[in-house]
C-alpha cells in the first residue's frame, strides 16, 4: 500500500476536512435524529393527554355508582375498529382489589390493558409505556377520578396509542435525513476540493516562479502571491539577491586578482626573456623574482581577506571575543618591536566585548593598525573597545591611538587609498589602512582618522558587535 499521499500538502488537507465533515455530519444527525424522536413522543403524549380529557369529559355514572361513557360521542373512528392504534379503558380502584376493564372501546376487542399498580394523585396524568393488543407497544396516558357517589370507589381512565405509527415516522425522518446528510456530506467534499484547489493555487504559481529561476528565465520570484506566502518570497528573493551579489563579488574579486597580478607576471616574463637573450643579466634575476613574488603575495592575501570577509558578513552565530585575540596580536607585534620598548595600554577594553564575525577578519583589521600604531609610536599605543548600543543595534567600538608624529587632516583619506605610503622610510606595503578601511566596510562599519591627545593618529573604527559572556 501506497503512503505517497501523505507526503502531499492537498491530501493531508482533503483527508482531514472529510474527517472533520463526516465526525460533524454524524454528530448532527445523531443530534437530530434524537430530537425528532423526542418531539414525536411529546407530541404523541399531548395528543392522547387531551383525548384521555375527551373520555373523562364524555364519562358519566348511573344510580348505582357504575360508570358510563357513550362511544358513540367519541369522535375519532379508531376507538371502534379493532386492534385500531387507539384504546380506552376504565378500571375501578377500590380499597380491597383493582378491576381492570370495567369499560373499554372496542378497538381493544377481547383485550384488557395491563398497568402496574400506581399512585396517582386525583387529576393528575401520569405515563407509561406498556404491552399492548397484537404484539405491539402502546404510550399510555392514564388519571385517577372519584365516583359520583363518593363511596370510596376510585376509577382510572387510560388511554393509549400503538407507537409503530411513530416508530415508523421517526424510521422515515431518519432514513431522509440520513440521505440528506449523505448528500451534503459530498457537497461539502466537493467544496474542499475546490477550496484545496484554489487555496494551494498560489504554490502551484511559486513552483512555476522557481522553476522559471532554476531554468534561468527569470533572477528573482515574481508575481502576485497571497500576505501569508509573501514573507516566504520576499526571504527567499532576499537569498537570491545575496547569492547574485556574492557571484558578482566573486567575480570582480576575481577580475581585479588576475589584473593585480598581470604586472608581476609580466615583469617576470620579461625577466625571463631578458635573461635567455643575455645570461649576465642572471644575476639581477633573483632580487627581481624576489620582489615580484612578494607583490603578488600581499595581492593574493589582500584578495582573499576580502573574499572572506565578503562570505561572513551576515553569517549568524559568529562571533569573537576582543581580549583574547588583542593579547595574542601583542605577543607577537613586542617581540616584532623588543628593541623600541613600547607599552600598550588596554585600561579601556571591556573583556566581554566581542565582534560578531569571523575570527581571521578581526586579527586581519586590529593587526594592521596594530602594527602601524607600533611602526609610528614613540613609547605608547593605546587601545579601547567597548560595546554600545544604538539605532541599527548593538555595535563595537574600537580605537586605536599611538603617539607618533599623526597625519596631516588633509592627507588622512590619502592613506586608505591601495598602495598609498606617506613615508617609505619606514618598512610596509601601503596597504595596511587600506585593507582595514575595506574589511570594515565589507561588514557594514566605518572608519575615522582624527588626531589624539598623544600626538599620534587615532584611528575610530565600528563593527557589527557581540557580548561575549566570560568562560564561553
Amino acid at each position: 500500500m501506497s503512503w505517497h499521499w501523505l507526503g502531499s500538502l492537498r491530501w493531508r488537507l482533503l483527508a482531514a476536512t472529510l474527517v472533520a465533515l463526516l465526525v460533524a455530519l454524524a454528530l448532527a444527525g445523531v443530534l437530530l435524529a434524537g430530537l425528532f424522536g423526542d418531539h414525536v413522543r411529546q407530541q404523541l403524549e399531548v395528543t392522547l393527554t387531551a383525548q384521555l380529557d375527551q373520555v373523562t369529559a364524555r364519562l358519566d355514572f348511573d344510580a348505582a355508582g357504575q360508570p358510563l361513557l357513550d362511544a358513540e360521542r367519541l369522535t375519532d373512528p379508531r376507538w371502534s375498529r379493532p386492534y385500531g392504534g387507539l384504546y380506552w379503558q376504565i378500571d375501578a380502584l377500590d380499597a380491597a382489589q383493582q378491576q381492570r376493564g370495567v369499560l373499554r372501546s372496542r378497538s381493544l376487542w377481547d383485550s384488557v390493558l395491563v398497568v402496574a399498580a400506581d399512585a396517582l394523585p386525583d387529576g393528575v396524568v401520569h405515563v407509561h409505556e406498556v404491552p399492548g393488543p397484537d404484539g405491539a407497544r402502546l404510550l399510555l396516558v392514564e388519571r385517577t377520578v372519584r365516583g359520583a357517589t363518593g363511596a370510596g370507589t376510585n376509577w382510572r381512565l387510560l388511554v393509549a396509542a400503538d407507537l409503530r405509527e411513530t416508530a415508523a415516522a421517526v424510521a422515515r425522518f431518519n432514513g431522509v435525513l440520513g440521505a440528506s446528510l449523505a448528500v451534503l456530506l459530498g457537497l461539502l467534499g466537493l467544496a474542499a476540493v475546490a477550496q484545496g484547489a484554489v487555496g494551494l493555487a498560489p504554490l502551484r504559481a511559486l513552483q512555476r516562479a522557481l522553476t522559471a529561476v532554476h531554468e534561468g528565465r527569470a533572477q528573482r520570484l515574481a508575481g502576485r502571491f497571497p500576505v501569508e506566502v509573501q514573507p516566504l518570497i520576499d526571504d527567499f528573493n532576499a537569498v537570491l539577491d545575496r547569492n547574485a551579489e556574492v557571484v558578482a563579488r566573486a567575480r570582480t574579486q576575481a577580475g581585479n586578482l588576475a589584473h593585480a597580478l598581470k604586472t608581476p607576471l609580466a615583469a617576470l616574463d620579461q625577466a625571463a626573456v631578458a635573461a635567455q637573450r643575455q645570461p649576465v643579466a642572471l644575476a639581477g634575476l633573483a632580487p627581481l623574482v624576489v620582489e615580484q613574488v612578494a607583490l603578488a603575495r600581499r595581492q593574493v592575501d589582500w584578495h582573499l581577506a576580502r573574499s572572506r570577509a565578503a562570505a561572513a558578513h551576515g553569517l549568524p552565530g559568529a562571533r569573537v571575543a576582543l581580549a583574547p585575540l588583542v593579547a595574542g596580536l601583542w605577543r607577537v607585534l613586542e617581540r616584532a618591536h623588543a628593541e623600541r620598548g613600547l607599552v600598550l595600554d588596554c585600561s579601556g577594553l571591556d573583556p566581554q566585548a566581542g565582534f560578531a564575525g569571523e575570527a581571521q577578519d578581526l586579527q586581519e583589521i586590529l593587526g594592521n593598525l596594530l602594527d602601524n600604531a607600533c611602526k609610528w609610536a614613540r613609547h605608547e599605543v593605546r587601545l579601547q573597545a567597548r560595546v554600545q548600543a544604538g539605532a541599527d543595534g548593538q555595535r563595537l567600538h574600537v580605537v586605536v591611538e599611538d603617539d607618533g608624529p599623526g597625519i596631516d587632516a588633509k592627507r588622512r583619506d590619502a592613506v586608505m587609498a591601495r598602495g598609498t605610503r606617506l613615508d617609505e622610510s619606514v618598512p610596509g606595503s601601503g596597504l595596511g589602512l587600506a585593507i582595514v578601511h575595506e574589511l570594515v566596510g565589507l561588514y557594514g562599519g566605518r572608519v575615522t582618522l582624527d588626531a589624539t591627545a598623544l600626538g599620534g593618529l587615532r584611528v575610530a573604527l565600528v563593527l557589527p558587535a557581540a557580548v561575549v559572556v566570560a568562560g564561553r
